[in-house]
């Protein structure tokens, strides 16, 4: 997969470590000089530059990557360039960093983002989330906020404990993706029982999210306020 990654501070450089290391191409665009450190992911291409500069993207020949992360530490820049990705090159997949939670609801379709990532409000869902057994928590917005990455703690005393997974009456837009079990990841399979304190994570669109609670028993509903 070729990757363009906007912002080469700290965030861009990891997550262009990371792809690199997953045998990935990547090229990082970076309009800080001092921010340009080569010697730190050697393997990448590396770009000086305005990466909301039309002229610049076309000379890098950003038509030819397939995803793109806008990961700068300012809102703006991240908007512009993932809506100049989508509508003048047509980047298949748009991810874009979120700064400021108070932002986050620019970051949709209408700006050419597919998925968005909110770190503050990342960590503060994981945070609920190890104290809100038996509350549907939402970790990540997917596909343009058209659905979201859930989870749910069942709790120890679960009325679901011993029942296979097959036996799970769920809303036609929802998906048990992985259940997390004593340190281990379980790809769920439908003979697999369910027991007390599993977690489950649900890919739901957000009009599937009522039917999912009473599929499961849940009464509660946990979206972390971000100050």
């Amino acid at each position: 997969m070729k990757v363009v990654i906007a912002g080469a501070g700290a965030v861009g450089r990891s997550i262009a470590q990371e792809l690199l290391r997953g045998g990935h191409e990547v090229m990082l665009i970076e309009r800080r000089i001092d921010h340009i450190d080569q010697a730190a992911v050697p393997a990448a291409v590396w770009v000086h530059g305005d990466a909301c500069e039309l002229e610049l993207l076309e000379e890098a020949g950003l038509q030819d990557y397939e995803v793109v992360i806008s990961a700068t530490g300012d809102d703006k820049s991240n908007l512009v360039f993932s809506l100049l990705a989508k509508t003048e090159f047509g980047i298949r997949r748009v991810v874009a960093r979120v700064n400021d939670p108070r932002n986050e609801w620019l970051f949709d379709a209408s700006w050419g983002v597919d998925v968005a990532v909110s770190t503050p409000r990342l960590l503060a869902s994981l945070a609920e989330e190890a104290v809100s057994v038996g509350d549907l928590v939402r970790l990540m917005t997917l596909r343009q906020g058209q659905a979201n990455l859930v989870e749910i703690t069942l709790p120890v005393d679960t009325p679901l404990a011993g029942r296979a997974v097959r036996t799970l009456t769920l809303p036609r837009d929802a998906a048990l993706v992985t259940i997390l079990r004593g340190g281990r990841v379980i790809v769920p399979q439908p003979d697999d029982p369910l027991e007390g304190e599993d977690e489950l994570l649900f890919v739901a669109s957000v009009e599937a999210e009522d039917e999912l609670r009473s599929a499961l028993g849940v009464n509660g509903f946990h979206e972390p306020a971000v100050p």
